[in-house]
């Protein structure tokens, strides 16, 4: 099974050297803003090599996103990201359509919960999919309002 062998390639990139450098970086102390995150070590580059070799469902991708571990959700998103660029170049409206709400939805969760998740995966999913639909942009606007930081 895929996501086997995806768990099983990220737990065997694990740095836990790294991992404690990150636990305390990216806040997830009691109280603080990632509370509850475990970090495995991993950085954007290896994150994103991993990635580039899955080509996930949408149920097996929620299997990542629902977890505490950032790198599986972080993972997630990039294999999410290139299923969106991969339904753009294809011009599939209603599986673009089908990814932003999916991405919406994980928002909603907690699943996207921290800076480096929002930040190198919205522009890429939310800004490419509301770009030319400014009559839909009014999701902007809630999101903005949300009491959620993220």
């Amino acid at each position: 099974m895929p996501i086997e062998l995806l768990k099983k390639e990220i737990k065997s990139a694990e740095n836990k050297k790294q991992a404690a450098l990150l636990q305390r970086f990216f806040k997830t102390g009691k109280g603080e803003y990632g509370e509850g995150d475990i970090f495995l070590g991993l950085k954007v580059p290896q994150q994103r090599a991993i990635a580039k070799k899955y080509n996930l469902e949408l149920k097996d991708i929620q299997h990542l996103l629902d977890s505490k571990i950032h790198e599986y959700r972080m993972i997630g998103l990039f294999i999410l990201i290139d299923k969106y660029k991969k339904s753009d170049k294809s011009k599939d409206e209603k599986q673009k359509k089908e990814i932003f709400n999916f991405y919406l939805q994980n928002g909603k969760k907690g699943n996207i919960n921290n800076w480096d998740l929002i930040d190198l995966s919205s522009p890429n999913i939310i800004g490419s999919f509301l770009l030319d639909k400014k009559n839909e942009r009014q999701i902007l606007y809630k999101l903005a309002r949300s009491k959620s930081l993220w």
